[in-house]
């Protein structure tokens, strides 16, 4: 078992590692003060379980897991964090994944006992949203839903990606349609798919997940458990599920990610 660490503050770092030599005497470790420096090693050395400091300068924790998925997609990333906003229910929200500093051996043998915890259904979502692979949408008790229309479900894909942004039919047709002039019939066709996305949505009682203004659109974000919505929030189940591949079918779809979650 190989482990890396990395922490821009010195004394943290000393503290994470002997921390981790404790719990796991026998495991291969290794610690960076620079999250490149790490990276680097990962990719010749290759790496099991990694624990990150959320706050670094320069690359951050989440954007470093992201780069170490593309190295092994299935590693195990366990956030390290000294600020209080990951304290009380967030911090039970994401038991598996996240220690607080300053970190001791309980902690992180804790961690290590359980690397893969499932991620917690919300218990209000209409729809559960997969973006990670290929997209995907399910009721809550795991059935597929069905849109008529491929080009309907991509329009919702759209939507789920923009996090909750509202966003305008021509906004809407250069991204499904590239260069395509935005003429009447093409404004007539998206029209038609956007009908069809939401009738499909009123199927199974989800015509709440779109608000619609007008001549715009947007997903409701607070009625879907969505993972990538879940990797913005740093949730620890939904970094270890990603696998370097976000809605794979859809060439527009780009992996975003900073600090608060804007684009």
């Amino acid at each position: 078992m190989r482990i890396l660490c990395v922490d821009d503050e010195p004394l943290m770092l000393q503290m994470l590692e002997a921390a981790v030599k404790e719990a796991k005497p026998e495991a291969d470790i290794a610690s960076f003060e620079y999250p490149d420096e790490l990276l680097d090693d990962a990719k010749e050395n290759g790496c099991d379980i990694a624990f990150l400091d959320i706050h670094m300068s320069g690359m951050n924790g989440v954007e470093l897991a992201k780069e170490l998925k593309t190295v092994n997609p299935k590693m195990n990333i366990i956030f390290v964090t000294g600020f209080s906003e990951y304290t009380g229910d967030a911090m039970r929200l994401h038991a598996s994944g996240y220690i607080m500093k300053p970190v001791t051996t309980e902690a992180v043998k804790s961690e290590l006992e359980d690397l893969r915890f499932p991620i917690i259904p919300k218990d209000n979502s209409l729809l559960r949203v997969q973006c990670f692979g290929n997209f995907d949408v399910f009721t809550p008790d795991g059935a597929n839903v069905h849109f008529e229309r491929s080009r309907s479900k991509e329009i919702f894909a759209y939507l789920v990606h923009r996090h909750g942004s509202s966003c305008s039919t021509r906004e809407i047709a250069a991204a499904l349609f590239e260069d395509e002039p935005y003429d009447k019939k093409q404004q007539s066709y998206l029209q038609t798919l956007i009908s069809a996305m939401i009738k499909s949505l009123k199927k199974i009682g989800a015509e709440a997940a779109i608000v619609k203004s007008y001549n715009a659109l947007a997903v409701n974000v607070d009625v879907l458990d969505c993972d990538y919505y879940r990797f913005q929030e740093l949730d620890a189940g939904a970094v270890n599920a990603y696998q370097n591949e976000y809605m794979s079918q859809y060439y527009w779809a780009d992996f975003l990610y900073n600090d608060y979650g804007d684009y």
